[in-house]
């Protein structure tokens, strides 16, 4: 009689070691996004501030009116944010705002911006006596600062009809010239808020921007030589402690790059509602 051949019996437990390495997988996946998720907002803020005193003994900062605060228990607010993210834009940039004539190394560039430097002093000396306009160099290269009392009425970014023809005798100095233009808004500290305007920030950049359509619409100045950015209070040039400085700080730079200089392209990470205006 044949024997039977006795049933193997399969590992039933076999499935635990699958299961325990999906656990374990899964364990760390959440440990990963809990860790991700948290942020030592004290650390964010020594960050910050380490930022804005490294800038501010570079010259950049140096009349900045607000630091951020080391303790905050909320999120750091939008104005610490934007100055730690202006320090950055205007690293990339070379922006010294306070830094003493440099020397161009190029002969031929430093000659070209010198009688560039020599042709807009001498176009524009009416409105440099009336000190409506000043004209510094820099080591960026020239500097055509527009007082907001010569060319726009207060708390607007609408160009003022009579001074067209200033505008008129810069360009006409500029054009020939092969260099980039930067266009950079500014104001004083005191709070704006209009049925136009929230802040000083959108004021700031609505003037820069303005004033590139006039270039472009009524001057014919090709775009890809322009370039526009507000920044509010946070460059000033004077104290804003006396009326005086703050009618120096509200004003509209010309920024002419030597052509040695690099046109770096604008970081946008905060972005900027630009509201629209009508041409002059």
């Amino acid at each position: 009689m044949r024997k039977k051949k006795k049933q193997e019996h399969g590992n039933h437990e076999r499935w635990l070691v699958s299961y325990a390495d999906f656990i374990t997988l899964l364990f760390a996946f959440f440990v990963v996004l809990y860790s991700s998720a948290q942020v030592d907002k004290r650390r964010v803020g020594q960050l910050a501030l380490a930022i804005q005193v490294a800038f501010q003994q570079m010259g950049i900062f140096q009349a900045s009116n607000s630091k951020p605060a080391l303790l905050d228990s909320e999120p750091m607010p939008f104005s610490n944010v934007q100055i730690v993210e202006n320090a950055e834009r205007n690293d990339a940039m070379g922006r010294l705002v306070s830094s003493p004539q440099g020397q161009l190394t190029n002969a031929p560039a430093r000659e070209l911006m010198n009688d560039l430097q020599s042709q807009l002093e001498s176009a524009l000396s009416p409105e440099i006596k009336k000190h409506t306009i000043t004209v510094s160099p820099t080591r960026e290269g020239i500097v055509v600062s527009l007082k907001e009392a010569g060319f726009f009425d207060s708390g607007s970014a609408v160009i003022r009809p009579d001074t067209l023809s200033t505008i008129a005798h810069f360009i006409g100095v500029i054009r020939p010239y092969p260099v980039h233009i930067r266009i950079e808004g500014h104001t004083d500290n005191v709070p704006i808020h209009t049925a136009r305007f929230d802040s000083n920030w959108e004021l700031s950049t609505a003037r820069a921007t303005q004033m590139i359509k006039l270039f472009i619409a009524q001057y014919s100045i090709a775009p890809n030589r322009l370039s526009a950015s507000g920044y509010g209070e946070y460059y000033p040039i004077a104290s804003n402690d006396t009326p005086e400085g703050r009618a120096q700080n509200r004003r509209v730079d010309l920024v002419l790059l030597n052509p040695t200089a690099v046109v770096a392209p604008p970081l946008v990470r905060i972005p900027t509602v630009i509201p629209h205006t009508p041409n002059p």
